[in-house]
This record gives C-alpha cells, sequence and structure tokens, in this order.
C-alpha cells in the first residue's frame, strides 16, 4: 500500500534547496582557492630554498677581528691586515665582482693586503685576474702566494703567473720570507709553496725565522698544520709564527655536502673552517671568496678578512 505524500508533496525527497547549494559551491570554491594558495606559496618557499644557495654565493662578508701580540714591535701601533684567498676567478666569477672585491679591500684601509692562492680556476685565469685586479690601496705591501689550481704543470707556467702577480703589485711567496719595513721595524711574512701542486719546504722556512719577531706564516693549504707546528726556528724552538693564515677548504663550501663536492678531503675537520688558537699562534682557514665545481653555498659564505693586530 502506498503512502500518500499529499498533492503538493515533492515527488523527489529531501531536494536542496538553491540556497543550500549555493552555499555548497563556495565552501568548495573557498577550500580550491586554499589548496592554490597553499600550493603555491610551497612552490615559492621550495624555489627560494633552491635558489638560496646560489645568492648566498654571491654576497661577500667581511669577517672582522681583533688579536693582540707581544710580538709585534712597539712602534707599529696597530696593523690592519687584509686577507683573502679561493676566488677561483673564471666562468663563476665575473669582472664586476672583481671591482666589488677591490672597493671592499680598498673601503677596509689595509696596511697589508694578502692572498691566499687558488686565485684563479687555472694558472692562465689567475694570469687574467690579476691583470684586470683594479688598484688595491695597501699601505706597505701586498703579498701573496700560489693555490694548486694557480700553480700549473711546469715552471713555465708557474713564472707566468708569478710575473703578473707581480705586474699587479702583489709580491709572490713561493717557499720564501719576506721581511716587511714599517716605519724603522720589520715583521716578517712567510710564504709556503703549495702542498698539493708544488714542493713546500716548511723546516727551511721555520729555521729562517726567530719566535721573538712577529711572523706571518701563509699556506693555501692547512693540512700542513701539523708540519708547521712541529717545526722549529734557527734556535730550535716551537711556535715561529703568530699568525697563520689558509684557505682550500671553502668551509666546505655547502655544508652536509662537501664530501660530495671532493673539496679537500685531505684535510682533518678540525682545519676545516674558522679560527683556532694553537701553540700560541692564531690560525685562520678562511672559507674563501669564490666557488668549487658549483656556484653555490649552505652555511659556509663566502669571506674576507680584517685583522687587527696590536700589542696587549
Amino acid at each position: 500500500m502506498n503512502e500518500y505524500r499529499g498533492k503538493h508533496s515533492s515527488s523527489v525527497p529531501w531536494a536542496m534547496s538553491s540556497t543550500a547549494s549555493s552555499h555548497y559551491r563556495s565552501r568548495h570554491l573557498q577550500r580550491n582557492k586554499r589548496k592554490k594558495i597553499i600550493f603555491l606559496v610551497t612552490a615559492v618557499l621550495i624555489l627560494i630554498l633552491l635558489l638560496l644557495p646560489f645568492a648566498d654565493a654571491m654576497f661577500l662578508r667581511v669577517d672582522r677581528i681583533a688579536l693582540t701580540s707581544e710580538d709585534l714591535p712597539e712602534d707599529i701601533g696597530r696593523l690592519r691586515v687584509v686577507y683573502l684567498t679561493d676566488v677561483h676567478y673564471g666562468f663563476h666569477f665575473s669582472d664586476r665582482r672583481i671591482g666589488s672585491l677591490v672597493s671592499t679591500i680598498n673601503s677596509l684601509k689595509p696596511d697589508l693586503v694578502l692572498f691566499g692562492g687558488d686565485i684563479g680556476d687555472s694558472p692562465d685565469a689567475a694570469i687574467e685576474f690579476f691583470q684586470r685586479l683594479p688598484s688595491i690601496h695597501a699601505r706597505y705591501a701586498m703579498l701573496g702566494v700560489l693555490g694548486e689550481d694557480d700553480h700549473g704543470a711546469d715552471s713555465l707556467e708557474l713564472s707566468m703567473v708569478t710575473d703578473a702577480m707581480r705586474n699587479a703589485g702583489v709580491i709572490p711567496l713561493v717557499n720564501e720570507v719576506l721581511p716587511v719595513r714599517i716605519g724603522t721595524r720589520q715583521i716578517y711574512v712567510v710564504g709556503l709553496d703549495d702542498v698539493l701542486a708544488g714542493k713546500p719546504d716548511v723546516a727551511s722556512l721555520a729555521r729562517k725565522t726567530r719566535v721573538e719577531d712577529f711572523v706571518i706564516f701563509m699556506s693555501h693549504n692547512p693540512s700542513i698544520i701539523p708540519d708547521c707546528q712541529r717545526a722549529e726556528d734557527r734556535s730550535g724552538r716551537l711556535g715561529w709564527f703568530d699568525l697563520a693564515l689558509f684557505g682550500h677548504t671553502h668551509g666546505g663550501q655547502m655544508w652536509g655536502l662537501s664530501g660530495l663536492l671532493d673539496i679537500a678531503n685531505e684535510v682533518d675537520d678540525r682545519y676545516l673552517h674558522g679560527w683556532l688558537v694553537e701553540n700560541r699562534s692564531n690560525l685562520l682557514i678562511s672559507n674563501g671568496v669564490g666557488t668549487s665545481v658549483i656556484p653555490a653555498r649552505i652555511f659556509c659564505p663566502p669571506q674576507i678578512h680584517c685583522i687587527d693586530i696590536s700589542l696587549p
């Protein structure tokens, strides 16, 4: 028996009103809009995370530090050293960035400017860098050591690089001890040949120094540090340098991925980056200016160093 519905009853049970249908469509559109916004925000964040390492590699930082040394001659007062390394001039480092780099150096008003090696991606690139280098205003001197990428395959390439350095006003130090006169006194800058491409001779360099002199030691590769700590001055004493400057590691360049980049795998983790004090000496392993393999950095920003040294 059919149930009586009444003559005005709808034949379709629970029909949706137009108001309810409009409300449903509105909620559906709002959900779709939220999904699109979430998708776009997520995509933008992913893009930023992917691009950030490349952008970070372009912004140079100045690491400033004040040091004291009893060996600094009294009449010098304060010595300002600007140190830069691992520019890796080439495909990923433009001429415009050279100009910006030099402007930053000059703004620091350095007494000494020191180059730590791997200035180019190759000997030819290193030569071109020094040929294009704008004028740097160092009060007393500019000096530099070579890295494995600067060195070249033979003595001819090596001499071409060192000639380009001299023409740019930078004194190359290849297993040399150079006195730098400041007023009536002098300090000493020691430059070691590259560990991987050259013939470093730490022991003979150390024997040309005295513990009581103020000595800045430069080597591109920090893997030599243990040998330097064991070397003795001309009187058979340890601790022959006051400040040692290194590069090569790029600070790891990309935190967590440095092993994949095959950068400085021969260097102990202790000497990967930053400042250390060992055997009365201050050691710096710089992140460097440029990059290798890919032009990106993660938690290892490019840097140059402004080091102010004074008496205690």
